[in-house]
C-alpha cells in the first residue's frame, strides 16, 4: 500500500515538473512562425500591416494555436493549420473579401451604415461584430441567425478554436 502511495506521488511529481518545464506560450514578430495559410492570409487581405506581436499557443492537451496583433490594432487568431477563426479591426472594417456576400448583404439591408469590424467562423456558424457593439449570428450560408450578446460572441469564439484544433488533428 506504501509503495503504491509513493510510485502515485512520484508520478504526480513526475508530471508537474514536466509541464512545468514546457514552454508553452512563445512570443515573437517573425512572420516565419506562423503557418503558411496564417501568412497567405496576412499577406492578401493586410499587405500594408506590420506585425507588432505573434503569440504562439501551446497548449499541453491541444493543438498549437496564433493570435496575431497587427501595428494598426487588428488582432486575429489562426488555428494551428493556419485557418483565421476570429478577426478584429478595432473601429475599422473586416476586409470585405473574408465576409461571406450575404452577410455583407444582410448587414447593409438590416443595419445600413454600420461597419463590421469583427467577425469569427466556425464549422456552422459566423458571428459579425458591428461598430455599434450588435453581434450577429449567421449560418455557413449566411442565413440571419439573430441578434446575440457580447459574452456569447466571446464564448463562441473560444469553441470556434477549440473545434479548428479538433478537426485539424482528425486530419480533415
Amino acid at each position: 500500500m506504501i509503495r503504491k502511495l509513493i510510485l502515485m506521488m512520484t508520478l504526480i511529481a513526475g508530471v508537474i515538473s514536466a509541464s512545468a518545464a514546457l514552454p508553452f506560450d512563445k512570443y515573437s514578430i517573425n512572420r516565419k512562425e506562423l503557418p503558411e495559410a496564417a501568412r497567405e492570409m496576412l499577406d492578401e487581405y493586410f499587405p500594408k500591416a506590420k506585425v507588432s506581436m505573434i503569440k504562439v499557443d501551446r497548449h499541453l492537451l491541444k493543438k498549437t494555436d496564433y493570435d496575431v496583433k497587427l501595428t494598426n490594432g487588428t488582432k486575429i487568431e489562426f488555428s494551428n493549420k493556419g485557418s483565421w477563426t476570429h478577426v478584429d479591426c478595432q473601429k475599422k472594417s473586416v476586409p470585405e473579401a473574408l465576409i461571406p456576400k450575404p452577410i455583407r448583404s444582410n448587414v447593409a439591408k438590416k443595419y445600413p451604415g454600420e461597419k463590421i469590424v469583427r467577425i469569427s467562423r466556425s464549422s456552422l456558424y459566423y458571428i459579425a461584430g458591428l461598430a455599434n457593439g450588435k453581434e450577429l449570428k449567421y449560418d455557413r450560408l449566411g442565413i440571419f441567425q439573430g441578434e446575440i450578446t457580447r459574452q456569447e460572441a466571446e464564448a463562441f469564439d473560444a469553441e470556434a478554436l477549440a473545434e479548428a484544433d479538433s478537426i485539424a488533428s482528425s486530419g480533415q
